[in-house]
């Protein structure tokens, strides 16, 4: 693109060119550039383009300033900032129950990636944000949700490795999350990867874990500590004997479901399980709460597999959905979660309702 001068005139033609020699060159009278006529009826028009896809209206306050006073709901981006909005107003200053016992879930789902580890994090910070007290067993040996809790987990750290196969008591393990209040954590290391192995030789070894969680929590009434609201067990993708330890402990199961076909396959297995579970092990365990996570608006996929999870799960489903979120996915690389990575994201927000609906079935 190139602009011509000539004498006199500061803009005679604007001559665009099409091709690398100037072929099929053609030129814009500078008539067409200063002519009021011409102008106005384009301005005209983009000033209609950008009031019709704005989401936001700027309105001038009585102060002079502008205030977004008004939310234009006829684009889709509008709606959906919209909506936003008034889910973030039902939140705000909006206090949490406290549950009469505490509640102790295991999060668990044998497929991986269906964002088990995140779930737990995510709604365990937003639950003690609002002042709970919360428990995070990490059975998991990846260690995932240590690193989100900026916890240490290096091999020489004293874990729920040394809880489940040396009898060490749970409260010398835990360690508080330096970035929520009122959120502790047992870590994992790698030594959980061997755990299962030598839990076969074990005497009760289901009832490891449930045992230690009963100690500990005598041992913080004793101390005068407040109790625990919450305690939720991160498990492994898998149904093996750390998995089991989780079952036995619990008395609810929370499954994160991927809005994916691949999900559905697998949680009929997963019911499989829990169901062997109360028959010999823990009478007292129920499938209490499912969430859809990874859910993708613009898919008809997604929205057919929450519609499905949802009619044969109507009582057990949240309401909230988990978006599939670039911060969610961010959040652990700096040893955070995203409730406190960005407390502003669609993904917080969601994660911050799901909490809601927990809390408030206690």
């Amino acid at each position: 693109m190139t602009i011509k001068d000539t004498p006199g005139t500061k803009i005679e033609a604007l001559s665009v060119s099409g091709g690398r020699s100037g072929e099929g060159r053609r030129e814009i009278p500078s008539t067409l550039l200063t002519d009021p006529a011409t102008i106005a009826p384009v301005a005209g028009q983009a000033r209609s383009a950008s009031g019709s896809a704005g989401a936001v209206t700027p309105k001038k306050s009585g102060k002079g300033g502008n205030v977004m006073e008004t939310m234009d709901e006829s684009s889709p981006l509008g709606r959906e900032l919209a909506r936003e909005v008034k889910r973030r107003e039902r939140l705000s200053g909006k206090a949490l129950p406290k549950p009469s016992s505490t509640r102790i879930m295991t999060i668990s789902n044998q497929k991986g990636g269906v964002g088990k580890t995140t779930t737990t994090v995510n709604i365990a910070a937003a639950l003690a944000t609002a002042g709970l007290q919360v428990l995070v067993i990490d059975i998991d040996p990846q260690g995932n949700a240590s690193t989100a809790l900026n916890i240490d987990h290096h091999a020489d750290v004293d874990s729920i490795y040394d809880v489940l196969i040396d009898d060490v008591p749970l409260g010398d393990v835990v360690a508080p999350c330096p970035d929520v209040p009122n959120l502790i954590c047992a870590p994992a290391t790698i030594h959980l990867a061997g755990a299962e192995i030598e839990l076969v030789s074990l005497v009760a070894r289901e009832q490891r874990l449930r045992r230690a969680i009963e100690v500990y929590a005598r041992e913080r009434e004793a101390k005068g500590e407040p109790r625990l609201d919450f305690v939720f067990i991160d498990c492994p993708p898998s149904l093996g004997l750390l998995t089991v330890n989780a079952f036995v402990a619990a008395k609810e199961v929370l499954i994160p479901i991927q809005c994916e076909y691949y999900a559905l396959e697998g949680l009929s297995q997963l019911l499989k399980n829990i169901e062997m579970i109360q028959k010999h092990l823990n009478a007292d365990l129920t499938v209490s709460t499912i969430l859809l996570t990874m859910y993708d608006g613009r898919t008809n996929l997604a929205a057919q597999v929450a519609a499905e999870v949802r009619e044969h799960f109507p009582e057990q489903v949240l309401k909230a959905v988990v978006p599939r979120s670039v911060r969610i996915s961010e959040a652990p690389s700096y040893q955070q979660t995203v409730m406190t990575y960005d407390p502003s994201s669609s993904g917080a927000l969601s994660y911050q309702e799901a909490a809601a609906e927990i809390a408030s079935r206690s």
